[in-house]
């Protein structure tokens, strides 16, 4: 029986001593309260969300419904941080222990901070988008992502002066080691840099027909920190280091205002000048007339010429050029095709034909013979 109160004794006096100097039963109560808060932590984030859904209704504005579904995650993370809160406040902590607790209430109050800080970008990003004609799309997603960031490192150099780490040093010790990584990764700054003159410049943006002189012809899908990505149009995909923007020539089609034909079309050399007046003229008549041709005379580009250029070895050459109003391919062949169909129509109309690449042999005959055109 001594043997069995002895045991009695010391688990009674385990069990008020606990771990650390702290009674068990406050542990098990501690533990059970903060539970309670983790298991109700997503009730009740639906229960505010749902609240403030219906509040958000009432207004036209879209940004309120936004903040609303973004805050849903460190809604759900505060119930926690109040469970641990409450059970560590209900628990008597030896007063050894006290500096610990306080620093992990106080970090996971901000990472909430914080958190929700991150998750309001998102909704501030819309007022940021009202700057995109001025700053590019990509520009506009670099600042969200440089936001995103710098919520992120604040928070981490927060925590860390919580627990007592000076942050000073760590950063110039950051700062002789970016200073050694710079060394080795010029390769990289450049295409940063590059990156950002060409979101600032505007010289193309995502969504853009480009050629890079030597690299590749496509649209622009996405303007990276260190690369271009380029669809080409047989579908492949073509990384582009930003640094060959700065020492390459590019050619943004999707600037163009106009799409330009220019034809020489080849007649024969049968074909007589009333003849070549008139195919001239109709030729002329149609492009200054039709409205899918850029025909108002105001500049170089809106001015559509047909002459008669020049005397080839086969055919008499004639200049067609003039520019389509319209930028888009689908349309711009259509044009090209009408226009086609039209100048055959003309020149059988009047009753000429287009050359072909010929010889003419001459043979020389015997003495007192004539020569023969074969």
């Amino acid at each position: 029986m001594e043997s069995i109160n002895s045991f009695f004794e010391l688990f009674i006096d385990v069990w008020n001593k606990g771990i650390f100097g702290l009674n068990a039963s406050e542990i098990v109560i501690g533990f059970i309260i903060f539970l309670v808060f983790y298991v109700l932590r997503s009730f009740f984030a639906r229960f505010v969300i749902r609240r403030l859904h219906k509040i958000v209704k009432k207004t036209s504005i879209k940004i309120d419904d936004v903040i609303v579904n973004v805050i849903e995650g460190p809604l759900k993370f505060l119930p926690v941080v109040v469970g641990f809160f409450i059970a560590t406040t209900y628990i008597q902590i030896n007063p050894e222990l006290i500096g610990f607790i306080e620093n992990v209430n106080r970090t996971l109050i901000t990472i909430f901070i914080f958190w929700l800080l991150h998750q309001l970008i998102v909704p501030f990003s819309f007022l940021i988008k009202n700057f995109e004609a001025k700053l590019t799309t990509a520009l506009v997603d670099w600042t969200l992502k440089g936001l995103k960031i710098l919520v992120i490192i604040l928070a981490i150099v927060a925590i860390l002066e919580l627990w007592g780490i000076k942050v000073g040093p760590v950063i110039a010790g950051l700062g002789l080691f970016g200073v050694a990584v710079a060394l080795g990764a010029q390769d990289l700054f450049k295409n940063l840099i590059s990156g950002i003159m060409i979101l600032t410049e505007r010289r193309f943006m995502i969504g853009d027909v480009i050629h890079i002189s030597g690299e590749a012809v496509g649209t622009v899908e996405q303007i990276g920190f260190r690369s271009t990505l380029i669809r080409q149009f047989d579908t492949n995909l073509v990384v582009i280091p930003n640094f060959k923007f700065a020492e390459q020539s590019v050619t943004n089609y999707s600037r163009r205002e106009f799409r330009r034909i220019r034809w020489i079309i080849g007649l024969e050399y049968r074909t007589t000048v009333e003849q070549l007046k008139n195919i001239r003229n109709q030729i002329k008549k149609f492009i200054d007339t039709d409205e899918s041709f850029a025909n108002d005379g105001s500049s170089y580009f809106q001015t559509g010429y047909v002459r008669i250029d020049n005397f080839s070895d086969s055919s008499i050459d004639m200049l067609v050029q003039c520019f389509t109003n319209t930028t888009d391919w689908d349309k711009f062949i259509e044009i090209k095709e009408n226009l086609a169909m039209k100048i055959k129509e003309i020149v059988e109309n009047e009753k000429a034909g287009f050359a072909f690449p010929s010889q003419s042999i001459y043979v020389e005959s015997m003495p007192n013979d004539e020569p023969k055109n074969i």
